[in-house]
């Protein structure tokens, strides 16, 4: 589901000049965009780079994704990045709600304009998705080390936390700060399994409840994201 997570480092020198040269939104995510960052948290680094549309001409195709050139920073190219939006990509629409933006131009502020295009009914099951996947693999620590990795335990919650707001109210809120002392507690271990497993379990029942009078559309807005795109495409032609 993370892209981000999944892709081996490439380092193709063009995909580093095009995430330097054509970076169009750049921000930080992790634990320091959804206000749960201690001392010890790393900055990770999201973008989205506009490859310029003659390199698509030749036989070998601009990168979808790119990793770097710093540590712990990923882009992709604006239309992979679209496409995973379109699909409800947990990870990918978070990367459209961060509130610690490092790079925007005016491309850039229009891929931001369209967050609410991207918004869905899709979300419901690539959200909930993840979470089984994740709740499995806590479940695995549990049965093979004794405790699962609490640290991932937080960060299920939050996004089941997400998930649940986004169904209820149509807009996607990536700021845990109101929760932030109980999903510490469960980072530093101070829960049993029981409590976040129960913490969880609510969570997906209440999930489930919102979906039922949920504001989302069943599809994105797939005419207007295009139309950017198509538009977008056309004025880097000379570029």
């Amino acid at each position: 589901m993370n892209e981000a997570n999944q892709i081996e480092p490439t380092p193709d020198p063009l995909g580093i000049t095009l995430v330097r040269e054509h970076t169009v939104y750049s921000c930080v995510m992790g634990s320091r965009a959804f206000g749960l960052a201690t001392e010890a948290s790393d900055t990770d680094r999201r973008g989205v780079y506009l490859a310029p549309t003659p390199l698509f001409w030749r036989f070998e195709k601009p990168p979808t994704h790119v990793d770097g050139p710093r540590d712990e920073e990923f882009s992709w190219e604006l239309e992979r990045f679209c496409e995973l939006a379109l699909r409800a990509n947990p990870n990918i629409l978070e990367v459209l709600h961060s509130p610690l933006v490092e790079d925007l131009t005016p491309v850039g502020e229009e891929l931001l304009s369209l967050r609410e295009a991207f918004l869905s009914r899709r979300a419901h099951t690539t959200f909930s998705r993840y979470a089984v996947s994740q709740r499995g693999k806590l479940l695995g620590d549990l049965r093979n080390h004794g405790a699962p990795r609490w640290k991932h335990a937080m960060h299920l919650l939050r996004l089941l936390l997400s998930c649940r707001d986004l169904l209820r109210t149509g807009r996607l809120a990536i700021d845990a700060t109101p929760y932030r002392d109980g999903l510490l507690a469960v980072r530093h271990g101070e829960l049993t399994w029981e409590e976040v497993d129960g913490w969880m379990t609510r969570l997906t029942e209440e999930t489930e409840a919102a979906l039922a009078k949920t504001p989302l559309p069943e599809s994105p807005d797939l005419p207007r994201v295009e139309d950017f795109l198509l538009r977008t495409r056309r004025a880097s032609t000379t570029a």
